[in-house]
Order: structure tokens, then sequence, then C-alpha cells
């Protein structure tokens, strides 16, 4: 059906600016935004979904130029999302864990692809990255919904989101990418095999008919080695 919504937040009103060079507290105040929009629409049953992306640059699909993320609410669950629950579920039937938590175990003790981590959050480069420099965010203390999150997990995203944004802009010299918050779905109660987390997209390479075709990417370029990159930074 054609029920939805789209809105726009708009992040600062220098429009020279961009995320990974705002106040912190100005970035927490934009998460708070979709939060509390967030949490407003989901009192509108026929939403089923509501997706919150930034996309930076042009080539990663920004069509205005002043700093700005988006949420669109749709009726429907998207199948890359409903695919993550889907695994996500059935790991949890066969190890009664969440593989979310135990993708930050794993990756907090091996050290390869992490990148950062502060007292709250990991960030790594995922065992199968479909593009160079793919990173992901997550929570260390298990939540399946972005809008439960409380006034301190917001607090620290912003800190380690600007961290890791001024992290890729100095190795990639400022890159365009994509920007997205996976979540559960808006009706589901808070989910024991699902990890609400961001996702940070660089767009170093072109999607092409191999992996339009056949839903397979081809990445030239290793996740432990990216991260060494990241790391190697050292503090943002």
């Amino acid at each position: 059906n054609g029920i939805g919504a789209h809105e726009v937040i708009i992040e600062t009103p220098d429009h020279a600016a961009t995320l990974s060079t705002l106040p912190e507290k100005q970035i927490e105040e934009v998460f708070w935004a979709g939060k509390e929009r967030i949490d407003d629409l989901k009192k509108d049953r026929r939403f089923r979904y509501i997706l919150l992306f930034r996309n930076h640059g042009e080539s990663a699909g920004a069509s205005l130029e002043h700093p700005h993320m988006q949420l669109i609410a749709l009726p429907v669950i998207p199948e890359r999302i409903k695919e993550e629950i889907d695994g996500a579920k059935q790991f949890y039937q066969i190890k009664e864990r969440c593989i979310y938590c135990d993708i930050i175990r794993e990756e907090s003790a091996a050290g390869e692809r992490l990148v950062a981590e502060t007292d709250r959050f990991s960030v790594i480069q995922p065992y199968a990255p479909r593009f160079p420099f793919e990173t992901w965010i997550l929570p260390k203390t298990h939540e399946s919904h972005f809008e439960h999150s409380d006034a301190a997990t917001l607090a620290n995203l912003a800190g380690i989101v600007k961290a890791v944004l001024r992290k890729i802009d100095k190795v990639l010299e400022q890159p365009p990418y994509n920007f997205i918050v996976h979540g559960a779905p808006l009706q589901e109660p808070s989910l024991p095999y699902y990890h609400w987390h961001l996702e940070i997209v660089p767009r170093l390479t072109k999607v092409a008919g191999f992996e339009w075709g056949s839903g397979f990417y081809v990445n030239p370029t290793p996740p432990e080695e990216s991260a060494r990159y990241l790391r190697d930074t050292g503090p943002a």
C-alpha cells in the first residue's frame, strides 16, 4: 500500500559542516531527534519499520547539500532486515545466545577486526564485509530497538560516531558514505536474538551487474587490513 512517512532531520544551521565536524553534543541531539521521531511515528500501527539513515556525498545519494539525516516509515519490513532477523533467530534457536553479542565478545577478544571501543560500544570491520571499510558500531548491552536507548547510550554513541567518522575521513580522504541504523521492527517486543547496530559504508567501489545479478559483492580489501588502517590513525 501507499502508507508511509519521510522526514528530514537538519543536523546543524552550518551549511558547510559535516557530521564528523559537529560537537559531540550536537550529534547527540541528532540521535535524540531520531529516537523521538521513531517513538512518535510508531504510534501509527500501520507502520512496521522505520529506517534512520544518512547519505553523505553525491555518489552516496545525497540530494541536499545541507547536513541532514533522514528517516522513512514503511508499512513493510525490508527484506534485508528480515534476513538479518531470521538469521539471528536461527542462531539463537541453536545456541540460545544473541549472535551480535557473540560477535562483540569474539571480535573484542581477537582484536584483528576491532577498530575502537568504549564502555558501551564496539566498532568493528565485519568478518565478511560487502564493501571496503564497511564499519559496524554495536552497543555492548543487548538491545533490539534503537529507540529504547537511554541518555547515556546516546551520548556515548555520539562520541564514538564522531571519532569513527574522523578516522574514515583521515584514512580515506573524506569519502562519500551511507550511514544506516538497523533495529527491530516497530511493533515487535524486545527480541532476545536481535541487536540494533549502525553500519557505515564508504562508497569506494561501484556496484555493477555481477553484484546486482547475484547478490554477491566483490571486496578487494580484507577487513583485517581496513581495521588496521583505521586503528593506526590513532585518536581521531
